[in-house]
Formats: C-alpha cells, structure tokens, sequence
C-alpha cells in the first residue's frame, strides 16, 4: 500500500466532483451490495468453486441472491463463470485479474482489523 499523509490524500479525493468518475465512490458503489464482498472474499481462498459450494460458505443466502450477485460481479469484471457442459452440467466461479487485484485490499483489511478490532 502507499505511504501517503492525509493531506495528500485530500488533495487527491477533492479533484473528484459530484458528477465526475471517482475511483473510491465507484469501488464502494461494488462493495456496498451486501454479497459481493462476501463472494469475493470466499473466492479469493481457491482458484474455483462451484456454485454450491460457494452457497454453503456463505451461509443464509439464497440461490437467487447469490445467482445475481454473481452476474452482477461478472459484469463488473471481478468473476469468471465457466460452463462445463457435461453430465451432469455444473458452472465454477473463480476470481478475473481484476478481482486477484484485490488481494493487496483485504491484507490491508486484514492488517487493520488486527490492529484495531
């Protein structure tokens, strides 16, 4: 992570306008639906899993919640769905390069929590 002084930081977070593309306002937008972080998280521990297994690790979440928190992410860019069109047929989730580019934010989630939780 950057080392940057809270100045910086402001000076940097103020050139974005209520009407302009911000960075931090757009990732929050993603995070602040309640699965998607979960489902990322859960993600980033295998290099796939199956819609089933996904369900049972979240725990009270149901089939059709999950089923558009995973498109939703899909169309962000963050998921892979792969079809496996045998018998019977399944689907495997597994997180794109954009999504791997998360890991540095949950060490740093992470390295917080432990520090002041």
């Amino acid at each position: 992570m950057n080392n940057i002084s809270f100045n910086e930081y402001q000076s940097i977070i103020s050139e974005y306008t209520k009407d302009s593309p911000c960075p931090v306002r757009d990732t929050i937008e993603i995070f602040q639906k309640k699965w998607s972080l979960q489902i990322i998280f859960e993600l980033s521990k295998k290099d796939s899993i199956r819609f089933g297994e996904l369900k049972k690790t979240l725990g009270n979440i149901t089939n059709t919640m999950l089923t558009t928190a995973l498109k939703d992410l899909e169309g962000k860019g963050l998921i892979i769905r792969k079809q496996f069109n045998e018998i019977p047929p399944h689907v495997e989730y597994s997180l794109s390069k954009a999504g791997k580019n998360l890991y540095p934010v949950f060490m740093a989630m992470a390295e917080w929590g432990g520090k002041y939780l």
